[in-house]
């Protein structure tokens, strides 16, 4: 059961010695935790951090920058093509499919906000200064440049709530 509140960290740890996806995001965890500290040991394995980041990116296809702020629990079982921008900020316990572009509009470098729990379809594009509610979903191919309240399920070119992801938001008569 995911917590509504905490992170599920189980969700990145690698389940085998290949796992890109999850090994990619290991070495954005322990370079930002690395950052954190002081001294030469976590000055050398910060920079260890680097070397396995650009390796797993190289592998997985994904740009997730290491000094993004992403929340526990992160998902991502396809990572091919993600591009996240370095300012981005996604909340815990998130799902991010392949194909997925998180950035900045033109003249607008202010990144989008993901806010917990949000699954995010395959090819969906988020760009510009937005919010993203908690409990959302976004629909494959999706290009969402407007807040996305909580629980709403949005989907289109551009998108548009289609329905909502809890029996409670159901109620609206």
């Amino acid at each position: 059961m995911v917590s509504i509140t905490d992170a599920d960290w189980s969700r990145e740890v690698p389940r085998k010695f290949w796992d890109p996806s999850r090994k990619l995001l290991l070495s954005i965890r322990c370079y930002q935790k690395c950052k954190q500290k002081k001294g030469f040991i976590a000055l050398v394995i910060s920079k260890i951090c680097v070397i396995q980041h650009a390796f797993w990116s190289a592998i997985s296809g994904a740009d997730i920058p290491i000094s993004c702020n992403i929340g526990g629990g992160l998902l991502i079982p396809h990572p091919n093509g993600i591009v996240i921008h370095p300012q981005s900020e996604i909340g815990i316990n998130c799902l991010i499919h392949q194909q997925v572009t998180v950035g900045v509009k033109r003249g607008n470098a202010i990144p989008p906000k993901i806010s917990a729990h949000v699954d995010i379809g395959a090819g969906a594009k988020i760009i510009g200064n937005i919010n993203i509610g908690d409990h959302s979903l976004i629909g494959a191919n999706a290009v969402v440049v407007k807040d996305v309240e909580a629980g709403v399920i949005v989907a289109g070119i551009p998108a548009r709530a289609i329905g909502f992801t809890q029996d409670k938001y159901n109620n609206h008569d």
